[in-house]
């Protein structure tokens, strides 16, 4: 399946689909299920299904920061080889939410994008991927 701005994010279904309505509904059984007596078993029931809610969110935002500073070092060095001379010294200028919607663009277009994207600051990275002509797919997203 080809990558487009209409159809890029990813989705793994036994994480999102299964795991995360899993985890939601533990957490909601042992909320409803708690009674007002504070016995020791169902508090903790309960705090262990807030744990385990808090543990799959804050997983799935460590692999995307990591993800995030790969894709900064990787733009970053392939910025540096594409950019024209006068484009090089403001490399360092792009945010990351920059570097990670610049990922999408063509060799082609990068220096006309990032050229545009610099001088009008445009930091949404909805609005930059939707700039892009010509797709970069990016498989090994995680």
């Amino acid at each position: 399946m080809s990558q487009s701005f209409a159809k890029h994010a990813r989705y793994l279904p036994p994480y999102h689909f299964v795991v995360g309505p899993i985890l939601l509904a533990n957490f909601v059984t042992a909320v409803w299920r708690f009674d007002g007596a504070m016995l020791w078993p169902s508090l903790l029931q309960v705090l262990l299904g807030l744990a385990l809610i808090l543990l799959y969110f804050f997983a799935r935002v460590m692999v995307l920061t990591v993800q995030d500073r790969v894709i900064r070092l990787e733009e970053r060095l392939r910025l540096a080889r594409l950019l024209p001379a006068d484009l090089q010294g403001r490399i360092e200028e792009l945010t990351v939410g920059q570097l990670v919607a610049l990922r999408f663009a063509s060799d082609g277009e990068v220096a006309e994008l990032t050229r545009r994207v610099l001088e009008e600051k445009i930091t949404d990275k909805k609005v930059i991927k939707g700039m892009v002509k010509e797709w970069r797919a990016d498989y090994l997203r995680a």
